[in-house]
């Protein structure tokens, strides 16, 4: 039986940062991370295999952030976990541990549709031998249809339609694409985007069936119309992957995630889990919340191997950042859209400003970049910021979301000091944080 004082199960992101927090917080412990991969997928990479990338080769986590640490890799499947023997069992044997640390992530989730087991009806699974069949399929196919309007079905279209010659749909259920991340203008500015690239969108439309005979050849949507299809990609999300844990009598939460405090450890002591597979609250109020980024997953990565033999850190829920690009357009968010604000019952005070990102505005690298804050009212607190532009647009939104972590007013921000150059960044005169903020302000004083 192989022994280690810290075992990690699972090799994805939020596994790998768990184990590097491990060892840089304890270098005198032994760490473990045992995966059934051989090779691990970035997951927020995927879509880009289908255009950007040549291959799902050059879309791989090397383990070398792992070996450099000395942290030992162990290519099995876990089949149990006891804890109270604290071991697991594996194809590979059994392994003992004094911590182990649960990041089993996300797996795909397929909605009852008739039809969905037609071959030629994928799911996104982070498979590398998977995605190279999709991909071939995919070159070989004239329509593809794409249920699901999220980021996954946006970016795949996006991505697909950089090869010519393909008939690219999108159905989705909601009022646009990409509504529960951005509020309507904003989603509005998608999907013109991927209207100019010829892809055809098809929204508040429900996908009633897959159609053929021995492979799919249709889509039936509520329409009424049947959409020629070659291939049909499922985008429509993801459910957390427990099926270890719930064997093991760990605790699940509200969403069927595993339950975990502030610290990421679970209702069995000694046991952390964190990422896709754990149960999230917001930070805007605590109720649970159904975010599932990479970036959430390795903060939370962060506090678990912090805290496996002391208490070191603790978290605040999950604050909720993204952003996503469609045909060269970036669009991103931090925290709470005007339209959740609402949702959750705050009083809000939204600011909309726009400009260019350089200055003069003819600067090389210069791109009409919108700003959209929201405030609450009463206390003028920042709740959350949409941006749409440039590339910018990441680094921005990143910022929102480190002003959103502190609590800051809108009166705060207006004093915000910032760095600014003609080649890198707006005017401080017409800096677009500073000046949404005191327009806020202005509103506030009404």
């Amino acid at each position: 039986m192989k022994k280690t004082d810290v075992l990690i199960i699972g090799g994805g992101p939020a596994g790998i940062t768990a184990a590097i927090s491990a060892k840089r917080s304890y270098p005198g412990k032994s760490v473990m991370v045992v995966r059934q991969e051989k090779q691990v997928m970035i997951p927020c990479g995927i879509p880009y295999i289908f255009g950007t990338l040549a291959n799902s080769e050059q879309n791989l986590i090397p383990d070398a952030s792992l070996t450099k640490n000395q942290i030992d890799i162990m290519i099995a499947k876990v089949e149990k976990i006891d804890a109270i023997k604290k071991t697991v069992l594996t194809s590979e044997g059994e392994i003992e541990w004094d911590r182990l640390v649960i990041a089993t992530g996300s797996v795909p989730f397929t909605p009852p549709i008739p039809g969905k087991d037609l071959p030629g009806v994928f799911d996104i699974r982070k498979d590398a031998d998977y995605l190279k069949t999709l991909k071939s399929r995919i070159e070989e196919a004239r329509n593809i249809v794409i249920v699901g309007g999220g980021f996954i079905g946006v970016e795949f279209a996006d991505e697909i339609s950089k090869n010519s010659g393909k008939n690219v749909s999108i159905v989705e259920l909601m009022p646009n694409c990409l509504s529960l991340s951005y509020d309507a203008e904003f989603c509005c500015d998608a999907e013109n985007r991927l209207r100019e690239k010829g892809i055809k969108i098809y929204t508040s439309t429900k996908v009633l069936s897959f159609n053929g005979g021995g492979k799919v050849e249709s889509v039936k949507i509520s329409t009424g119309e049947e959409l020629a299809a070659d291939v049909v990609i499922l985008g429509i999300g993801a459910s957390s992957n427990v099926s270890l844990a719930a064997a093991a009598g760990l605790v699940l939460g509200k969403s069927r995630a595993i339950a975990v405090d502030r610290r990421m450890e679970t209702s069995v002591p000694g046991i952390f889990a964190c990422g896709d597979c754990t149960e999230k609250v917001s930070f805007f109020g605590g109720k649970p919340s159904g975010l599932k980024l990479a970036s959430i997953a390795t903060q939370e990565a962060r506090i678990a191997g912090a805290n496996l033999f002391e208490t070191r850190r603790e978290g605040v829920g999950a604050v909720g950042v993204w952003s996503t690009v469609v045909g060269g357009m970036a669009l991103g968010t931090a925290g709470l859209t005007e339209s959740a604000a609402a949702a959750l019952g705050y009083k809000a005070v939204a600011t909309y400003i726009e400009g260019v990102n350089r200055h003069p505005g003819v600067m090389p690298g210069g791109v009409l970049t919108k700003l959209k804050l929201v405030f609450d009212a009463s206390s003028g607190v920042l709740l959350g910021g949409q941006a749409v532009g440039g590339e910018s647009v990441g680094d921005m939104i990143n910022v929102v979301a480190a002003l959103l972590q502190k609590n800051m007013r809108a009166d705060e921000i207006v004093l915000f000091q910032m760095g600014t150059h003609p080649a890198l960044t707006s005017s401080p005169i017409v800096y677009h944080l500073v000046n949404a903020a005191e327009i806020a302000c202005q509103k506030m004083l009404k």
